[in-house]
């Protein structure tokens, strides 16, 4: 679907020259290949994604209480009662479909982040389509979380509209290959989702630092609600950040994952959510491939030992700076001119064996 989109402005050939990967690329080559299927529960079920994260030690958003039955809908008034704001979701959703944030209410009626104000019934009304199933994986019955309204950092005031700004990351193999930034608008209703109209920015893996913006795949300078630029964004805490996306690995066994994190103001990193499936906009972000980048930690998986959480981030701080990805280092210029040095000299000593 990138590829096919991106192929409107550009040629099929130049899209392969960049790495920029296709959905049939991704889910063959590397879901299909290195996520085991029965892992997949693991992650498409927030309440245990949730559980898996906080056995391995990270943050996560506080629950506030689960609804699964059809009866206790009605209780949901009474269990917010003494929350401000909450978000409401369905366990098994995807793409960000079925997300209820409510900043505050008062007297029966909840305010959403585009100041929009719902009654209790819309509420249940909500919950009760997230029990049926309408925004699960498969339609299946599910169950909603509610959980706390995360309160994020000021260092990033003016670059969300209504709603919590969140870091997704794609790990590969243990390693942080790509990242972005999403951040909400009034389009996307104070959620950041890139198809409904969040913005993304493509984040250097070296520092945390904005590389570009896109707002529904086009460029964009300033946030389209605030009017803040774009390319002032700056991460804090992001060796951290990519320390608990890294771990993702660990806690899964998935090999290709995206792990989506945020920064609240009181309580630092945390994990929101992993998923299995993560979409390909972030190379539109970024304005560069994946490719390279995962055939790069394929190369070096496939030829070196097994390395540590610490040094797979430092490794991706140092080696994915901008929008480059280095060659692999059997195939750089220095160690091919020691092994042209190697083999000179072996020539050398065959040549004095034979004059002797």
């Amino acid at each position: 679907m990138i590829a096919s989109w991106l192929s409107k402005f550009t040629s099929p050939s130049k899209l392969k020259a960049i790495g920029i990967m296709g959905m049939n690329q991704r889910n063959i080559s590397y879901i299909g290949r290195y996520n085991r299927r029965h892992l997949f529960p693991l992650v498409d079920n927030k309440l245990k994604t949730k559980q898996i994260a906080q056995a391995a030690g990270a943050a996560v958003p506080e629950l506030i209480g689960v609804i699964s039955e059809q009866h206790n809908v009605p209780f949901i008034h009474e269990m917010v009662k003494k929350w401000p704001g909450f978000v409401i979701k369905p366990a098994q959703g995807s793409g960000g479909k079925g997300i209820l944030v409510i900043t505050s209410h008062k007297n029966g009626l909840y305010k959403k982040p585009s100041g929009a104000e719902i009654p209790k019934s819309e509420v249940e009304r909500h919950i009760t389509n997230i029990l049926a199933g309408l925004f699960s994986l498969g339609g299946k019955n599910d169950v909603a979380l509610v959980e706390n309204l995360i309160q994020f950092d000021n260092v990033f005031d003016g670059f969300s509209f209504e709603g919590v700004p969140d870091i997704r990351v794609i790990v590969f193999q243990g390693y942080p290959v790509m990242a972005m930034m999403r951040l909400s608008t009034a389009a996307s209703d104070g959620k950041a989702n890139l198809h409904q109209g969040a913005v993304g920015v493509g984040i250097d893996i070296s520092n945390g630092k904005a590389l570009r913006a896109v707002q529904f795949n086009l460029p964009a300078q300033q946030h389209p609600d605030t009017g803040r630029a774009l390319h002032e964004l700056r991460v804090p805490h992001w060796e951290e950040l990519l320390r608990i996306a890294a771990s993702a690995w660990e806690m899964t066994g998935l090999g290709y994952v995206g792990a989506d994190l945020v920064l609240d103001k009181d309580k630092g990193p945390m994990v929101l959510e992993l998923n299995a499936r993560p979409g390909l906009a972030i190379q539109i972000a970024n304005g560069c491939g994946l490719l390279p980048r995962l055939r790069h930690i394929e190369k070096k998986h496939a030829s070196s030992a097994p390395a540590s959480l610490e040094e797979r981030v430092a490794y991706s701080l140092t080696h994915f700076k901008g929008t480059h990805t280095p060659s692999h280092p059997q195939n750089s210029p220095q160690i091919n001119s020691q092994k042209n040095s190697q083999k000179n000299s072996q020539k050398n000593a065959v040549k004095k064996t034979k004059k002797k």
